[in-house]
């Protein structure tokens, strides 16, 4: 490792650090005036009689402060479960708001200096560790060492990352409480785009989409001469960059809702609910076209596009979730279950939760037009249920957390509906495939080791058998590490296209399976 390339680990490693240890900093002292400001109205006087007990204290920690917090409104709303009194329960959590307006210190009074020092640190040493990489070496993919890499294959490094991966996730979804310092030193970049206060999901978005930008750069680096792969990179760093982190922040700003252009039901699977096509009906043309837009890319864009391009129009070029797995996932890529049972999991699971999303997306409608005189707000805690057990715990604690673990596509491959979705149109109508040239192979198995997905690509290649898998992302990365030439990516006529008489070629020459 070059002298720089050291020196950019070590400005990294020092940035994440202080990242780290900003959630920690600060004192916590609650007033009156700001439960006032922050509560909804009709929760204010009951909140500031639970709350009294807290005014004027100062905090040293916010994990002193929300034990106090937490037991009283625990307190109080037990007090109401006992005697059944539905009505006054407070179902509204508070805890982050207040603790974020509660927050004293150094990174309240100067955010941008926090800001700068953690996360801009970091970056800037990820790229001085980048920007050398393969500088004097010729074209082509290098792997090499990578199961020597600890980091890169389920060693010490790989579990901690993996470990905090997963601890940032659980405490992003249902403790962000706990981070609130590090959405204050977000609130002025929040306030110059949307003219809002940041919240845990800004800063996630931001965090996301700077993991996407600055490792694509290394996806440049280390792909440097691939035409394929370095197109497909800069595309997902645009629409992660315009279309999932700038626009929706542009349009809260234009005081309308916010909404991902790029993102699809079932995976945008909350589009149907009642407060989402409200707010879309409610906001003029342009909430219209929301709408519209959104069941034209159901009913039209998946199976035109797939028809012509595969699933990877959308999972390699324009998913957020692809995005961050194509980055950031790359050093991961190679962990993925190859298994026969892993594909039998696979495909019991993705399909399982598009069933899922699907009769949870139909119930929702009907009872939307029935005005809820179906199942009245039941449908609430079936949105719960698939927003923690779908949305949160497997497309994000697992999803990402455990890249380290199971490599960089364990969300696509075992759990997004959509993914199932285009699957579906891919392997059964679709021009998409990937072609092998078997009697090129020499069966060197770069092709299945490097496929993120799982596939046995190197079994489909000794037999001269087109690939036309439903999990198939066409990432390309299987033709891009192949020595020679054995695989390419092709859009032709569907004649042909599932060749059901693969040549083998073994000890007896050449034969074609009857």
């Amino acid at each position: 490792m070059k002298k720089l390339q050291i020196i950019g680990l070590l400005v990294f490693v020092l940035g994440f650090l202080i990242f780290s240890y900003i959630p920690f900093l600060g004192t916590y002292q609650l007033e009156k005036e700001m439960v006032e400001q922050k509560v909804k109205p009709e929760h204010t006087d009951a909140m500031v009689r639970i709350l009294k007990p807290m005014f004027g204290i100062e905090y040293d920690s916010n994990f002193d402060f929300l034990a106090d917090f937490n037991e009283l409104f625990k307190e109080y709303n037990y007090d109401l479960k006992v005697r059944q009194d539905w009505d006054q329960v407070i179902w509204d959590d508070y805890a982050f708001i207040l603790t974020k307006s509660a927050s004293q210190g150094d990174v309240q009074e100067t955010p941008l200096l926090f800001l700068g020092g953690s996360i801009l640190v970091a970056v800037i040493g990820a790229l001085i560790y980048i920007l050398p990489l393969y500088k004097d070496e010729p074209e082509g993919i290098k792997n090499n060492g990578i199961y020597f890499s600890s980091m890169k294959s389920r060693g010490v490094l790989g579990i901690m990352t993996g470990a905090y991966l997963i601890l940032f996730y659980v405490i992003l979804y249902w403790f962000p409480e706990y981070m609130t310092n590090l959405v204050l030193m977000l609130d002025p970049v929040s306030k110059a785009i949307s003219g809002n206060e940041a919240s845990q999901w800004f800063l996630y978005g931001f965090i996301y989409t700077l993991a996407i930008l600055v490792m694509g750069i290394r996806m440049f680096r280390k792909y440097k001469g691939n035409t394929y792969q370095t197109l497909r990179t800069g595309s997902v760093m645009f629409f992660q960059l315009a279309f999932a982190f700038l626009l929706p922040e542009i349009l809260i700003l234009l005081n309308m809702p916010w909404h991902d252009f790029k993102n699809i039901w079932p995976l945008d699977y909350s589009f149907f609910y009642d407060y989402r096509i409200d707010g879309m009906l409610s906001s003029g043309a342009l909430g219209m076209f929301m709408l519209v837009w959104g069941i034209i890319l159901i009913v039209l864009g998946v199976p035109v596009l797939t028809y012509i391009y595969g699933k990877r129009w959308y999972c390699s070029w324009v998913c957020g979730c692809g995005g961050l797995a194509e980055t950031l996932g790359d050093p991961y890529r190679q962990l993925s279950d190859k298994s026969l049972k892993a594909w039998k999991i696979e495909r019991y699971m993705i399909h399982g939760v598009l069933v899922f999303a699907v009769l949870m997306t139909l119930v929702t409608i009907v009872n939307y037009f029935m005005e809820f005189g179906l199942l009245g707000q039941a449908t609430d805690q079936l949105h719960s249920i698939y927003g923690f057990a779908i949305g949160s715990a497997f497309a994000g604690v697992i999803g990402t957390g455990f890249y380290p673990f199971m490599g960089n596509r364990v969300w696509c491959r075992f759990g997004c509906p959509l993914a199932a979705y285009l699957g579906l149109v891919q392997r059964f109508k679709s021009r998409f495939r990937i072609t092998t040239n078997g009697g090129q192979c020499i069966s060197c198995g770069n092709c299945s080791t490097y496929c993120e997905m799982g596939i046995d690509v190197r079994w489909y290649a000794q037999r001269g058998q087109n690939i036309v898998r439903s999990s198939c992302v066409g990432c390309g990365i299987c033709s891009a590490v192949c020595p020679r030439g054995v695989l390419k990516l092709e859009n032709g006529e569907e004649e042909g296209r599932i060749n059901e008489m693969p040549i083998l070629i073994g000890n007896k020459s050449v034969s074609v399976k009857s």
